[in-house]
């Protein structure tokens, strides 16, 4: 979701029970995630992908939570589908994946009343060097950021961390659009972003049980500008250097953190 310029953040605390609901949401989004990851081959359209998510949440009896999302036009899609130097909201359609694309798959799904949302970034084929050192570091700092809410007090702290360790890869963090709280709906309070400055601690949360959020790092090659394309949804780098983009939903519970949409 797009940064706002917010003071305070109401939080709304997940019981147990509400949490045991999202994680089967969670079952759900991660499956369909392997679903994408299987099909992302050289030769494969995105809307392929699209299609096959949609009709595996069909069969789930899931409400697929991007499509008809409001902006400035509808979503259209099941999935964010990008690739290479796209960072997020891609829409799919004929595009057809070539060895060496970095792939970006974000999907989300409510179950039962309750929201889970994901994303993976896929290296179709082998792909470069620098295109595997990126999607680790991406992947490293969304590990980094589940461990870290488990030993902080405060999401800033986990955010400065995260920010940190992307700069010493020598790759930057994008700003202009952070993760999210979930539950009931896909985008709740608190925003989550993956760095900090005390701009955003005065809006700062606690980390504790009943917090849910999704965290979703988005990891530049070049520098963290981004621009928004003419179809109203794709979010690119403005240097079109390479993006990684990954995504878990994840719970505070009394026995402390629990990733709800790992596969």
């Amino acid at each position: 979701m797009m940064l706002k310029r917010v003071q305070a953040q109401k939080i709304e605390y997940k019981r147990p029970e509400d949490i045991a609901k999202m994680r089967e949401a969670g079952k759900i989004v991660a499956a369909a995630l392997r679903i994408a990851r299987e099909m992302a081959k050289p030769g494969v359209r995105t809307v392929d992908i699209d299609q096959a998510v949609e009709e595996f949440y069909r069969q789930q009896g899931v409400e697929p939570l991007f499509k008809g999302h409001p902006g400035r036009v509808p979503f259209p899609a099941t999935c964010c589908i990008t690739i290479n130097e796209q960072v997020v909201h891609g829409i799919p359609g004929p595009r057809v994946l070539r060895e060496g694309d970095l792939l970006k798959v974000d999907t989300a799904c409510k179950k039962d009343g309750w929201c889970a949302d994901a994303a993976i970034s896929i290296i179709v084929g082998e792909g470069s060097p620098a295109i595997r050192r990126l999607v680790r570091v991406a992947e490293e700092t969304l590990e980094l950021a589940i461990r870290e809410m488990g030993r902080r007090q405060w999401w800033s702290e986990v955010a400065g961390q995260m920010e940190k360790f992307v700069k010493q890869h020598g790759y930057s963090v994008v700003e202009k659009y952070v993760g999210h709280g979930i539950g009931r709906t896909m985008h709740e309070p608190p925003q989550v972003p993956n760095y900090t400055n005390w701009e955003l601690k005065r809006s700062d949360w606690r980390l504790e049980p009943g917090v849910v959020v999704a965290v979703e790092p988005m990891v530049n090659m070049g520098n963290k500008e981004v621009i928004t394309l003419p179809d109203k949804w794709t979010i690119v780098t403005r240097d079109r250097l390479p993006s990684a983009h990954v995504e878990h939903t994840i719970a505070i519970t009394e026995h402390g953190v629990e990733v709800l949409t790992r596969d």
